[in-house]
């Protein structure tokens, strides 16, 4: 698959400094720093062999002393070749075999329990902001669902975007209702298209990674699932909280009663996100203060090898070494050319 590439005249546009000026491919000069240092030190042990030379050959120093400064040329070109004097934006064609990720969260509001602390909702959204910063190559997506499910952010390389949706994640952000995991699924799977073939189809491999306590009063998962795995998806799942569960805070210190008005106690249900991983070729792992499934998962899912590898065009500054690197080998070979002549007698 072919994704163009940024506008080069538009980039030119937007920053026209940074397309002219000259920059730096390697802006960290404390090691360049270090070998002038050394160098200077070179110049002088140089300067006082110059000497001690010229005497043993019956020359004035004079007469090899004018070398000094076609070498510290010489040097200061290599140096500069070293950094990478870069100047203008240049087309380069990169080549990934990307992944689609689906980020699926539970935003209900049994995910405030703190039996995970500080809430089950905390504690994954910072795994989840961990794990974006794990795949800079690849497409991610947000999907959020309680009672309903939205598309919170559709499948993009902007990782800074991502963050940002995932900085939202509240149990306010949708209306209460039934838990149900069918409807993210499907939403999903709708949006699948023919980038996620089935076995041995060419497509981008593609991953959902379902974050919830499990609780799940929807309809049956089996025919959602049958059309994951024909797909070719693989779903992910992360149980976040404990068996011995949680009751629900309110605002105030008040606690979230039943209709009997006794407090409702949030347990974590790890059948329904079992199922959803068994039935894929997916994964199940648990996240609480005892455990944490996270770096397993990650493994399992970076793994995971597109069979379409995509071209994509980026800009790049225009590395412009060849330059001060080639003066600095003329000067060098007039060095020695004009050595013997200098040092006849």
């Amino acid at each position: 698959m072919l994704r163009p590439g940024p506008d080069l005249g538009a980039l030119a546009t937007a920053y026209p400094l940074r397309h002219y000026l000259l920059t730096w491919a390697y802006p960290d000069f404390g090691l360049p720093l270090a070998a002038a240092v050394l160098a200077l030190l070179l110049v002088l042990a140089y300067v006082l062999r110059t000497g001690r030379l010229a005497r043993a050959l019956g020359q004035r120093a004079g007469r090899l002393a004018w070398k000094l400064p076609l070498r510290l040329l010489a040097g200061a070109l290599l140096l500069a070749a070293w950094l990478g004097p870069a100047r203008g934006l240049s087309p380069q064609p990169v080549r990934t075999a990307g992944k689609d990720l689906w980020l699926v969260v539970d935003v209900s509001r049994s995910m405030d329990a703190p039996d995970v602390a500080p809430t089950r909702l905390l504690r994954a959204q910072a795994e989840l902001q961990t794990l974006v910063e794990r795949f800079p190559a690849d497409r991610l997506g947000l999907v959020v669902f309680s009672g309903e499910a939205v598309v919170q952010c559709p499948l993009t390389y902007d990782q800074e975007a991502v963050q940002t949706f995932l900085n939202t994640l509240s149990t306010r952000l949708l209306p209460p209702g039934p838990t149900a995991l069918r409807a993210p699924l499907e939403l999903v799977l709708a949006r699948l298209g023919p980038a996620a073939g089935g076995p041995g189809s060419a497509g981008r491999a593609t991953a959902v990674l379902v974050v919830s306590d499990g609780e799940d009063f929807g309809e049956n998962l089996e025919p959602i699932l049958r059309a994951l795995a024909r797909s070719g998806a693989r779903v992910f799942a992360v149980g976040v909280g404990t068996a011995a569960g949680a009751q629900l805070p309110l605002p105030g210190g008040r606690l979230v009663r039943d209709a009997a008005g006794r407090p409702v106690l949030s347990r974590l249900r790890e059948a329904p996100l079992l199922q959803l991983a068994a039935q894929t070729g997916g994964q199940y792992v648990a996240l609480n203060d005892r455990q944490n499934g996270f770096p397993a998962l990650l493994a399992d899912v970076r793994a995971m090898q597109g069979t379409t590898e995509q071209v994509r065009t980026v800009a790049v500054a225009d590395n412009r070494y060849r330059l001060p690197l080639a003066l600095a080998l003329v000067l060098l070979a007039l060095d020695v050319a004009l050595t013997v002549v200098v040092i006849r007698p």
